[in-house]
């Protein structure tokens, strides 16, 4: 007797893939990803339909596209060590050690995912701002 696929919502799924849950279902709509309706006409995604996607990565394109984003031209970047990730829903808290200060920065949890940021990685803090305070200590 074959064993049955377990079936996911599309938010699982999603997290699953690493992609937004408004992307996932754009890919259902599209016919990209075969789903089976429930009787309340819910979509569920057979585990087996997503180990081509997770088995593909990232694709060439997608790639090549993120690294032309690795030279930026802002000049207010510190470099430090994650200390913790918080994901909660679609945010992330994101906070790096750097010297004997600490940094948080608040970002999607699908690019917090997507940088497979973990604690005790090094990574930068791009600071823009039209306004910066000074204050004497």
């Amino acid at each position: 007797m074959p064993n049955a696929d377990v079936l996911l919502k599309p938010s699982q799924a999603a997290t699953a893939l690493g992609v937004s849950y408004p992307t996932l279902k754009q890919w259902i709509l599209a016919g990209k990803i075969k789903t089976i309706k429930t009787p309340g006409g819910h979509h569920r995604i057979p585990e087996s339909t997503l180990q081509p996607l997770l088995n593909a990565g990232p694709s060439p394109a997608r790639r090549q596209s993120r690294e032309r984003f690795r030279n930026v031209s802002g000049r207010n970047q510190l470099v430090g060590v994650i200390e913790e990730v918080k994901i909660s829903g679609l945010l992330a808290q994101v906070r790096l050690k750097i010297g004997d200060q600490s940094i948080s920065a608040i970002i999607t949890s699908d690019a917090a995912r997507e940088m497979q940021l973990r604690r005790g990685q090094t990574a930068g803090a791009l600071i823009k701002s039209t306004e910066v305070m000074i204050v004497r200590v």
